[in-house]
This record gives C-alpha cells, structure tokens and sequence, in this order.
C-alpha cells in the first residue's frame, strides 16, 4: 500500500477516535461545549486532511478549517454544501480549548446538529474512497448512530 494509502487511512481513523468521542458525549447535558467542539473541530480538520491527501493535495499544518475547505474548492473537490457550516468550528481547536470563557461568553453550538454535518462529511468523504482506498480496520471505524434531530 502507498504511504499516502497509509496516510488516508490513519487519519480517517484517527477522526473515528474523534466521533467515538463526540458520540459519548452528544446526549450529555453536562458535557463541557468546548470540549465538544474540539472533538468535533479534530474530526472535521482529519476527514478534510484525508480527502485532500487521497487528492494528492498538499496541505498546511493548520487547525484552521477555513483554509482546508478553500483548499479542496480550489482542487475542485465538490464537498457537500453543509460542510461549509462547520467552518465556525475552528476556534475550538485552540483559542476556546485554552481560554478560560466567561459564562456569557460561552460558545454556541448545537450538538446534534454539529454531528449530523460531521456524519454528513465523512459520508461524502467515504464514498469518494469506495474502492480507491483499502478497508479501514473495523475498530477505527465509525458507529453512525441515528439522528434523532432533522437537519438544521
């Protein structure tokens, strides 16, 4: 298998580790938002990272989705629509997985809402490895867990 095989596969997993997370949390009242959302920020930041890799786009070591979904426009990667809405995660990765926020000051975020877009994208991202990628190891793969919310 090619290193950049390797390299789609491994961070493919790696966001898996990230969803295992997030999906213990996502009916957690007292689950911490920011801990959520970095959760949520590394998964999209590694499903990203692995189609633009699969791509054979370079890309820079950056938390900053932003810049990653630029990326895969530039590149012509037709990601779904959504995937656009989760560029407001980014301050999750660093700046609210740091600071200290005051209560009003607290991130927003729909929980459920934030996991259908992930489950959305890696979706997206899977069916553009169908075939192209070999089989991810089933202990790194995700468990889809039902949406109990309709689509915001």
């Amino acid at each position: 298998m090619s290193p950049r095989k390797q390299h789609v596969i491994l961070l493919l997993a790696k966001a898996a580790q990230d969803e295992y997370v997030l999906d213990k949390m996502l009916d957690d009242p007292d689950a911490p938002l920011e801990v959520f959302g970095f959760h949520a920020q590394q998964t999209a930041e590694k499903l990203l990272k692995a189609i633009l890799s699969h791509a054979g786009v370079a890309y820079p070591r950056t938390h900053q989705l932003v810049e990653l979904l630029d990326l895969a426009t530039d590149h012509d990667l037709q990601l779904p629509s959504e995937s656009e809405e989760l560029r407001h995660l980014t301050p999750f990765a660093v700046e609210f997985r740091y600071d200290i926020l005051p209560g009003d000051e607290r991130p927003g975020l729909d929980k459920a809402a934030v996991r259908c877009e992930l489950v959305r994208l890696r979706t997206w991202v899977e069916s553009q490895l169908r075939g192209k990628v070999a089989e991810m190891p089933a202990q790194y793969r995700t468990k889809r867990r039902p949406s109990k919310t309709k689509r915001v």
